[in-house]
Order: structure tokens, then sequence, then C-alpha cells
């Protein structure tokens, strides 16, 4: 029964599944038609939105496409990709594969989002490459579940928003933050580190029982074999010199582990998406050993960004359509939110704000788009009932990470990493998205009670 409920989620995702970018078309058209009656805005106020908001993930969209070469460049060095192979001839049957991919998948989105993302997948590479017989579909859609525990980890943006002090809390919140919340209220709060455990043995569980007992798709392995670097011909002239000089490599590797030291161990600094690209960018610089070996790597890695660049500025629009407001003073993001309110209770507002979040992150998948539609909103409600602040915001960064696994914005660098389409991952995705959504409700009903 249950390998018949995942063959009809998978053919219906690859009937009715576009291509990530024809997704995020139709997102635009939909945002735009639902934002005129709803929010009374005029088609010109919609198009102005639109336009307005295109080029607002700019630098977001170059950090994720340098934290997908600089970490697929990174994998590519010599000793990682040994490490690599020598920790996927671990299982030795295709249900023990998936199982160690989720895991390690969910575990390092929990240190990292974006560390997790790209180790995630390229781990599951090369264990398609070693073990014959495992669904490379299914492997790479366990590699992105994990990432569904990311926004409740050390690098939530927004429990680390809540974290940081500063006049920028109480303005975003309309004061209703006036006081940082404490990464113990909401990261790493028992309830919340309960509800990670719980999803990653479920994710663990789920995944390598979904893996068909016949008839799985498997990938040819001489189509995952990399290829290999060429050696580093004798240097004859200046130029060539400079270019195969380690110790070039060695001396601005230095300058920037050095910096990311005191930043990380004397200043206080957080390891956030700047410092997870730099420790890519820099130890990938050491690892392989030459500006020139380096170079070529970053080339070859560079072409998996195209998705990223295409796609980035047609999601930063459909942000500038829910978060802008017209004539009529009304905001599509605030209507959703203020509908979530009204139908609250203490004990239900967690669970409705985590639903509330899960729908905005089909439209808005990104943290900070959620901390400033929802911010100003759900704190202020959530105090008037009495609800503890970092379980409100506990409940958005769910919410916001929850519909991840059907939304392919976030998976465009993996998918790219593996030459795979959203359609041939979704599918199972719909699995883990129930799963997982039946815990995080209970768990965030249980925190409320």
């Amino acid at each position: 029964m249950f390998q018949k409920i995942i063959k009809a989620c998978v053919k219906l995702v690859q009937r009715y599944l576009p291509e990530p970018f024809i997704f995020a078309i139709i997102l635009t058209f939909l945002a735009a038609i639902l934002a005129m009656p709803i929010c009374h805005q005029t088609p010109i106020e919609v198009v102005e939105h639109w336009g307005n908001g295109v080029w607002g993930l700019l630098a977001f969209a170059m950090q994720m496409a340098l934290v997908l070469v600089c970490g697929s460049t990174l994998a590519a060095a010599p000793v990682v990709k040994r490490g690599i192979s020598a920790m996927a001839s671990l299982p030795k049957t295709p249900a023990g594969a998936i199982a160690l991919v989720t895991g390690v998948s969910a575990i390092a989105c929990w240190l990292n989002w974006g560390f997790g993302l790209i180790v995630g997948v390229i781990f599951a590479k090369e264990i398609a490459r070693k073990l014959q017989g495992v669904d490379y579909r299914l492997l790479i859609a366990s590699a992105y579940s994990g990432f569904v525990v990311w926004h409740a980890g050390l690098s939530g943006s927004i429990p680390l928003t809540m974290a940081t002090p500063g006049d920028a809390l109480a303005k975003a919140t309309n004061g209703v933050l006036t006081e940082p919340v404490p990464v113990s209220q909401t990261i790493l709060d028992p309830h919340n580190l309960i509800i990670v455990l719980m999803v990653i043995i479920a994710l663990v569980v789920v995944n390598s029982l979904m893996h068909p007992k016949k008839d799985a798709i498997t990938v040819d392995p001489a189509l995952l074999v990399e290829e290999e670097p060429k050696p580093i011909p004798v240097s004859t002239t200046p130029a060539e010199k400079m270019e195969n000089s380690r110790v070039l490599s060695w001396l601005v590797a230095i300058l920037g582990l050095g910096y990311l030291v005191i930043k990380l161990f004397f200043r206080g600094g957080s390891l956030d998406l700047n410092s997870v690209i730099m420790l890519f960018l820099f130890a990938g610089v050491i690892l392989h050993g030459t500006p020139l070996a380096y170079v070529h790597a970053f080339t070859k890695a560079a072409s998996g960004a195209a998705g990223i660049l295409l796609q980035f500025p047609f999601y930063a629009g459909i942000m500038g359509i829910i978060t802008g407001v017209g004539q009529s003073g009304i905001c599509f993001g605030t209507v959703i939110s203020d509908a979530c309110i009204s139908i609250s209770t203490p004990t239900t507002y967690p669970l409705l704000t985590f639903l509330c979040a899960a729908v905005l992150n089909m439209f808005v998948p990104s943290g900070g788009g959620h901390w400033a539609i929802q911010a100003p909103i759900m704190f202020a409600a959530g105090a008037n009932l009495g609800v503890d602040p970092g379980l409100t915001g506990t409940a958005i960064a769910w919410g916001d990470a929850w519909t991840n696994l059907i939304q392919p914005f976030w998976a465009i660098p993996a998918l790219a990493i593996a030459k795979l389409n959203a359609k041939d991952i979704m599918g199972f995705c719909i699995i883990d998205l129930i799963v997982s959504g039946l815990i995080i409700c209970g768990g965030l009903l249980i925190w409320a009670m």
C-alpha cells in the first residue's frame, strides 16, 4: 500500500510539475492575479510592485551561486573526494544508503544550511557511483529532505535575527520585542530540539521505506565520474610559475581563513552564509594546491549556477508583489497573516502561525522576506494572546522551512549538482512533507500547552 502511494505521488509530480523556471512564472502570475482583488490593487500597481522587487535578491542570488560553486569546487579537491569516497563505501544496501544520506544531510543542514545542502547531494552522488541498485531519484530527494530542519538549526535566519541586539529588532516587530530572544528559547529550546530529532528519525525511516523493492531508477556510474584534473605542467615562464605556485595559494588562503578565525573566535561573530562561502572558497584554494588548478575546478563548477541566476529575479519579483502596498494600504502578506490571527487561540496560535508561514513560503521562499512580512504582525498578536515570543518565532521558522520540500526554489543548487529536474525528486518529497508536517504540528501544539 505504501509503495502504491509513493508511486502515485511520483507519477502525479512527473505529470504536472513543470520545470522550476516555469513554476516560478506560474507563481508570478498567480500572486499578481490574487493581489488585485484581495488587496484592491490596480494592474499598474501590481506590475510596479513586481518590477521594483525583481532585483531585490541580487546579493542573495550571488551568495547562493557562490555557495553552490565554491562548495562544488571544494568537493572536487582530491583529498575531499577521497574522504567522501571512503564514507560512501559504508552502506551495503540501497535502504542503508538512503538512511545514511538522510541522516548526514539533516545533521549537516541543522549545523549550517549552506554546508548541508551541498555536502548532502555530493555525498549522495558518490554513493550512487559506488552502490548498485539504489534509486538515484530517491537518493537525491533524501539528501534534500534534510533541508527541512535548517530554520530550526544553528543557521536559522529568523531565530538568529531575534537573538541579535539592536534597534532593528524593535523596529521590525513594531516595538513588541525590545530585548533579544536568546537561542535557548528558540533553536536550543528542549521542545524544538525534540521536534528536530523526531523529524530526522522519521525522515530516515520513511525515506528508507520508500525505496522501491524492484524497478529502482538507477544511474550509470560512469555518468557520475568526475573528470580527473590535469597534471600540473612544468612551469617555464614567470607567469606559469605564479599560476602553479602553491605559495600564492597558501598566502591568500591564510588571509581569508585568518579573517574567519578573528571573526568567529575573537569578535564573537556567527557562522553566517558569508562565512560559509569564505570557508568553502579558501579551503578549496588550499586543497587544490595551485591557483590555476582552483580556477579550472571553479570554472567547471560554475555552469551549475545557471538556474540560480535565471530564477532568483523572478522570485524577488513575487516577493515584491506579496509585500507591495498600493493606495489601498493593504499588503498581500498582511492579509494572510491577519486571516491566521483571526481564528487563533493561545494554544492554536503557534500551529496557525506555522501554517500561515508555510503558505507564504510558496510565494516568498526567504527567511528575510518572512521576517519583513510577519514580524510586525505575528509578534504583536502573539503577545496579546500571551504566547511566548520564542515559540512564535520558532513557529514562523518551521513554516518557512517546511514547504521548501515542495518549493523548487531551494532545490535549484542541489538539482544542479545532481543533474536532475525538480519533478524527479518532488514526488518523494511530498511524502516527507506529510510526515514531517504531522510531527511539527503536534510538537508546536504540545509546546503551546
